[in-house]
């Protein structure tokens, strides 16, 4: 099976996963949860929850325990994407090739919808102690303390030390046309754009019962894909079409954000991306010569996510 066979087929899985946990559209809310609906399904890569999954069967990890956190981090990512594109935010009406949600809903229901999201994650999160309680009495505590290892986890790389952190200080730099040193600019993105795919494979990697070593090791090699998925955004920004990003290009230009590309240039920027890639590859190679579960398929994920054109 083609690389291209095996990730349709497996984002066909995960999105299965994802419509599983859906809440369903009814009461006086229903509007709100629409709006919830219609942001979660409205496409994309699926990247968070594939690298959470993968990094669980990477370990070794099998079974259905690792779902509602799959669903959960997606939750998130969305929440974050639907604020985002507020007109408080980065204004745009256009997200993956479809109406943004407040531009469908209201600016109102936009903000609700995302508030939703977040709240809605942490209620998935909990459902993994009812899929725990199902397996064997002996392992319940053991499954038990990786989950709240977990959630824990999670909270902290979204949250203020993660990529609420991160987004807040973007904004304050953008909002006060701050010039941005190469550490501000680092701490940006690193808590932006790579906590959450760093919470993504750790929290694959405690499920399946890695190491902490290992775990360490991951969240290393999660910070370098998610610095060179960053900077591919951002060369795409500038090199790419509205058709094919289904988001406007030239974004960060009207915002007047600094980025990698304003900063080092495309050239510099695609040799960043390169060298971010190979170091990441590098470090998951050496922990697959230790697991004798690797297919190879998470190896092949990771190029194509920080190679993609959209």
């Amino acid at each position: 099976m083609s690389f291209e066979d095996n990730l349709e087929k497996r984002t066909k899985e995960v999105e299965s996963i994802l419509i599983s946990y859906l809440p369903e559209k009814r009461g006086f809310q229903k509007t709100v949860i629409e709006a919830v609906q219609y942001s979660l399904l409205a496409g994309g890569k699926r990247l968070r929850p594939m690298l959470l999954l993968e990094t669980y069967h990477f370990f070794g990890g099998n079974g259905k325990i690792v779902e509602p956190f799959m669903a959960a981090i997606e939750m998130i990512h969305t929440y974050s994407l639907v604020h985002d594109d507020l007109p408080a935010m980065d204004n745009d009406e256009f997200r993956r090739g479809k109406r943004t949600t407040h531009v469908e809903f209201g600016h109102a229901m936009g903000i609700l919808a995302g508030d939703a999201l977040l709240n809605y994650a942490f209620e998935t999160m909990a459902k993994a102690v009812d899929i725990a309680k199902q397996g064997p009495k002996e392992q319940y505590s053991i499954c038990l303390e990786k989950i709240l290892v977990v959630q824990r986890l999670i909270a902290e790389k979204a949250g203020i030390y993660g990529m609420v952190g991160g987004q807040s200080v973007d904004v304050e730099a953008t909002e006060k046309q701050e010039p941005l040193t190469q550490e501000k600019l680092n701490f940006i993105y690193h808590l932006k754009t790579g906590a959450l795919i760093e919470a993504s494979m750790m929290a694959g990697a405690v499920l399946a019962g890695a190491s902490e070593k290992e775990v360490q090791k991951i969240e290393d090699i999660a910070s370098k894909i998610g610095l060179a998925f960053q900077i591919q955004d951002d060369i795409l920004d500038v090199t790419s079409t509205t058709q094919i990003l289904g988001k406007p290009v030239f974004s960060d230009e009207k915002n007047q954000k600094t980025t990698y590309v304003t900063w080092k240039g495309l050239e510099e920027c695609r040799r960043l991306v390169a060298y971010n890639s190979e170091e990441a590859n590098r470090g998951l190679k050496a922990l697959s010569k230790e697991n004798s579960c690797y297919d190879g398929f998470l190896l092949e994920l990771i190029n194509w996510l920080i190679y993609r054109e959209k």
